[in-house]
């Protein structure tokens, strides 16, 4: 038998399921908000960023006089319940795309929190005379300081995994690129025939590709260190006394373990989402070249007879229910919609910051479903393309060999020794033919058989023919 409890706000009373810790609040933003499926719950992350902020908030009130030390003891091992993650099924049920500026969020965990440490106390769930969710737990904050310092909390804590996912894609790469030193093949700009070069140099470059990237994510994420705790509503520090901001920011410090600095000013930090924007950015950057790393591994990988079959990637499944043999290079294309839905989630971040106004902006709550939807995305896409593509790819050093052959990229380094022009005539006639330009140029004795050898067979003639040698 499920009994209902009654609880009331200024709309009026309504009935609560009595096997929850939420409130009314929650309640009505569950049933306004049923939109995307997507729920508090299912970001625990952001839970218990939200308990830290409320932990170092009570301490902060109970070292100013403010909250007895019972209530603040019982506030903050309720949300260490919930920083462990304790008692979070069913009781974050608000869904993330919200109105009212994070509002619903805010009061989730305020009437979660509440409950927990009235279980805590001796008291029944619901006895808010005991210890109540605006008064006490939400004491000297607002939704507008408290959720987005949260926020930005979720996301520093997010970019451990999300860097540690690059930085493993990185090695794999850099394994691939000292495996593949040795092994020779065509370089091509806009898909065409351009330049020799080794396996190992473009495995090497899509290392870096990452590389650069982590870099820039963490350089970005130290925008996200700024925030406007203590501020209240519009940061003017209404209802907020001295001290509260530099000790909830001391205390969110020493919970949290990241280094956070208050705003130089509070009314413009609680309006501002320039460090959301700017990170977002770095996600789409991020999403973008990994979309390049992988287009080029779906064309080097193509066919395998009847494409550039320079590579194999590690086959992961049947490819197709009509074509038997068939195999298809899913984890990049994964990895490619992945890229396809952060480059979109960035294009929704942006025109939400865009649309805030005056002191606030309301739209916060799909600015961080989105950086927070991207961030695990790439962070689980890139760690199964590491695992299940990068580290199991092979070379074809036959296929490359003959298409190099096959190839006019040497009249490059040719064109050093004979001139432009003489080279530009060999592989013309060359393509014409249907010959090798090896063929052509031994042919036409522009060449000394030494230089022959050195050219078409060794390595060094690849990267940078010997100054000096002269033509026949």
């Amino acid at each position: 038998m499920n009994i209902e409890r009654i609880e009331a706000d200024l709309i009026g009373p309504l009935a609560i399921p009595g096997n929850v810790l939420y409130g009314v609040h929650t309640r009505r933003a569950e049933l306004n908000f049923n939109v995307s499926g997507l729920r508090l719950k299912d970001f625990p992350e952001l839970i218990q960023s939200m308990a830290m902020v409320k932990k170092a908030a009570a301490q902060a009130n109970a070292e100013l006089g403010h909250l007895t030390q019972e209530k603040a003891a019982a506030i903050s091992e309720a949300c260490d319940d919930l920083i462990e993650l304790k008692d979070i099924q069913e009781n974050f049920p608000v869904d993330m795309m919200q109105g009212g500026a994070g509002t619903s969020t805010n009061m989730n965990v305020n009437e979660v929190v509440t409950n927990l440490a009235l279980l805590k106390l001796g008291a029944n769930v619901g006895d808010y005379a005991t210890l109540h969710p605006n008064d006490d737990v939400n004491l000297s904050q607002s939704t507008n300081d408290v959720y987005p310092t949260a926020l930005r909390l979720t996301i520093l804590r997010a970019c451990e995994a999300l860097i540690a996912s690059q930085v493993s894609l990185r090695d794999a790469f850099r394994e691939k690129a000292t495996q593949f030193t040795a092994a020779l093949k065509v370089g091509r700009t806009q898909l065409q025939d351009a330049v020799p070069m080794t396996v190992g140099q473009e495995f090497e470059a899509f290392a870096e590709l990452v590389d650069e990237d982590i870099t820039h994510i963490q350089a970005t994420s130290r925008l996200l260190t700024e925030i406007n705790i203590g501020g209240s509503a519009i940061g003017t520090a209404i209802n907020v006394p001295d001290g509260f901001s530099r000790i909830t920011s001391k205390n969110l410090c020493k919970i949290s373990g990241y280094q956070f600095l208050s705003a130089r000013n509070l009314i413009e930090a609680t309006s501002d989402t320039g460090g959301f924007v700017s990170f977002s950015s770095a996600l789409k950057r991020v999403a973008v070249k990994l979309t390049k790393i992988c287009n080029d591994l779906r064309l080097l990988s193509s066919g395998p007879r009847g494409g550039f079959g320079e590579i194999r990637l590690p086959p992961m499944q049947a490819g197709s229910s009509i074509m038997p043999g068939k195999v298809n290079p899913v984890i990049p294309e994964m990895m490619n919609q992945i890229g396809f839905q952060v480059i979109g989630n960035d294009l929704t971040v942006t025109l939400a910051a865009s649309a805030g106004q005056l002191q606030l902006n309301a739209m916060e709550p799909v600015i961080v479903l989105n950086i927070l939807q991207s961030m695990r995305m790439l962070t689980r896409g890139m760690e199964i393309l590491t695992r299940r593509c990068v580290e199991g790819i092979e070379v074809d050093v036959d296929r490359c060999k003959a298409l190099l052959d096959q190839s006019l990229v040497l009249a490059t380094p040719l064109a050093k020794l004979v001139g432009y022009g003489k080279a530009a005539t060999l592989s013309k006639k060359a393509l014409a033919e249907g010959r090798e330009l090896r063929q052509v140029v031994e042919e036409e004795g522009v060449l000394t058989p030494s230089q022959v050898e050195a050219l078409f067979e060794h390595s060094a003639g690849f990267a940078n023919v010997t100054p000096g040698i002269t033509a026949c």
